[in-house]
């Protein structure tokens, strides 16, 4: 599992589409062209599949890295490009080896099919922190594929893929025709971490000499628990990951589960405390996922960036429920660090949002969301209005989700869309830029 940020997988009913493709791949003459102008285009490692319908998918690299295509029979020459969300550093890269049976947009690869619009998704050069490597390799993509006959790309992408979707149209304002962003860190990088490292810093505060405590390290500028096996440990690097994970949810569920069985008691004053200090819903998962992602990413983030590119020194906390000396306390044990100017700056290239793309776009945000917060798209939408820009922007607000959870508690999701939601968005998008009519209040609901 992609560290939950990725757009849920989901089957979308009644499209006529049903995998049963034959045992070995005989390609039409079209087929075969695609794949000899690929080569000549400079692709390798190339390897074709039969996709329904007698369409293909196709994978192969460009300057060595991977990409997959998905490309119909009926192909109209419009073609998505797909940001991948994030997944746990040491995770090695990858893209779906069938986009259609296992739908990396929660549906919407499907549809894109029916409608005779190639997909396609360019892996990042290393998990975690990865916009400025999927940017880049996405435009190698792009490259490859208008060679191949695409004339109108779109730019679609959830959680960090809808960072990514930020990075590309600004970035490269005239390589698309319009633009999706799901539950997307669409503002920027720099208020996100922020927010992940007080989460953390508060819990720890808050919960020091409990049976809820962290396991690990405390130094909020660096990762809690290894993420890569030692030497010798025969665990695969997926099981690890998982059990440093649960490692760090096991406490926070406790937590819950003693503050569902006492709600007026001291554990459900922590979670309310927590939930104020970072911004999230006082929910398991909403504080878990963050937690979780602070704990076992800081080193990644420090080592992408080039050093720490958030700083607390000067902030002065004020969580609720606290005299004026249980918040002094407070402010006294969190713990201060100090943002790297440079890192600061590599945020801001890869990705702080400008609000300056030249192109439709449309973002979808569930207005509770256990990891990226609702705050993230009424940033952007700041962003957009103080750049005269808000006439490109069209942004829904659709309501949360649940999923259960272990000890009959439930929380939210994470880009918890139904297929239906993840295609209205971009068919409102395609819509206004094939019309240029603006999409309705109610495109998506």
């Amino acid at each position: 599992m992609r560290h939950a940020i990725l757009l849920p997988v989901a089957l979308l009913a009644g499209t006529g589409i049903a995998r049963q493709a034959p045992p070995t791949f005989q390609p039409t003459a079209a087929q075969t062209a695609l794949q000899a102008k690929a080569r000549a285009a400079g692709a390798t490692a190339l390897a074709a599949t039969a996709a329904p319908g007698g369409g293909m998918i196709l994978h192969g690299s460009v300057e060595g890295r991977r990409f997959v295509l998905t490309i119909p029979s009926n192909w109209t020459g419009e073609t998505v490009l797909f940001g991948q969300g994030y997944a746990l550093p040491g995770t090695p890269p990858s893209v779906p080896t069938d986009p259609l049976a296992k739908d990396p947009g929660g549906g919407l690869f499907k549809h894109l099919y029916a409608q005779g619009i190639a997909s396609g998704i360019a892996a990042v050069d290393k998990n975690g922190i990865a916009t400025e490597t999927a940017t880049r390799n996405t435009m190698r993509l792009r490259a490859l594929a208008a060679k191949l006959g695409a004339k109108r790309f779109y730019a679609v992408g959830g959680s960090m893929g809808g960072n990514i979707v930020l990075s590309l149209i600004e970035n490269h304002p005239n390589a698309f025709s319009g633009a999706v962003a799901m539950c997307g860190v669409t503002q920027g990088w720099l208020t996100m971490f922020r927010q992940l490292a007080d989460m953390r810093g508060a819990y720890d505060v808050l919960t020091a000499g409990t049976p809820y405590a962290l396991p690990g390290g405390k130094d909020l500028t660096r990762s809690a628990l290894p993420i890569v096996p030692p030497p010798g440990d025969p665990t695969s690097g997926e099981a690890f990951r998982e059990a440093q994970k649960m490692k760090l949810l096991s406490p926070i569920l406790a937590l819950f589960l003693a503050a569902k069985a006492n709600p007026q008691g001291p554990e459900a004053r922590i979670i309310r405390q927590m939930a104020a200090i970072g911004g999230f819903a006082p929910d398991p998962a909403a504080l878990g996922a963050p937690i979780s992602s602070a704990a076992l990413g800081m080193d990644d983030i420090r080592a992408t960036m080039g050093g720490l590119p958030i700083g607390n020194r000067d902030t002065v906390y004020a969580p609720p429920e606290m005299d004026a000396a249980q918040a002094a306390d407070f402010n006294r044990r969190m713990q201060r660090y100090d943002a790297d100017p440079r890192a600061v700056a590599y945020a801001r290239r890869w990705h702080e949002a400008t609000g300056r793309f030249r192109i439709p776009l449309v973002t979808v945000h569930q207005t509770i969301d256990s990891l990226v917060p609702f705050a993230q798209t009424q940033g952007l939408g700041r962003i957009a209005a103080a750049a005269g820009n808000s006439a490109r922007l069209a942004q829904y607000a659709v309501p949360p989700t649940t999923i259960p959870l272990p000890g009959g508690l439930t929380g939210y999701t994470h880009c918890g869309f139904t297929p239906a939601q993840n295609i209205a968005a971009f068919d409102a998008m395609r819509s206004w830029v094939r019309t240029g009519r603006r999409p309705a209040a109610d495109a998506v609901r």
